[in-house]
């Protein structure tokens, strides 16, 4: 019974989502030339794309920076880690000495 009142939920939720206004686009953009189109076979044929020097470099900078913020996150969840089970310890002897009393 739960699953059959799930979709009309949701398509009440979806009713009331703001939309982004898609006329308000930038001026360059709104003023810039269509692309041209060239036939399927052309773009299949032709050259592999090649990445530029500053392309890779942009990249590999930020696969640098992601490792990086991964490493910190990493030590982040240790020491949260460690330091959870020192707490549950340390409660632990609370409570055992205050059964003690």
């Amino acid at each position: 019974m739960r699953r059959v009142m799930i979709l009309p939920c949701l398509l009440v939720l979806s009713a009331c989502t703001q939309f982004p206004e898609l006329d308000a686009a930038r001026a360059d953009v709104a003023d810039a030339p269509y692309p041209a189109l060239v036939p399927l076979d052309q773009l299949l044929d032709g050259p592999a794309p090649r990445a530029t020097v500053a392309e890779i470099a942009t990249v590999e900078g930020r696969v640098g920076a992601l490792r990086a913020r991964a490493a910190r996150l990493e030590r982040m969840r240790g020491t949260t880690q460690r330091g959870l089970e020192a707490r549950v310890a340390r409660l632990r002897q609370k409570a055992a000495a205050l059964r003690a009393q």
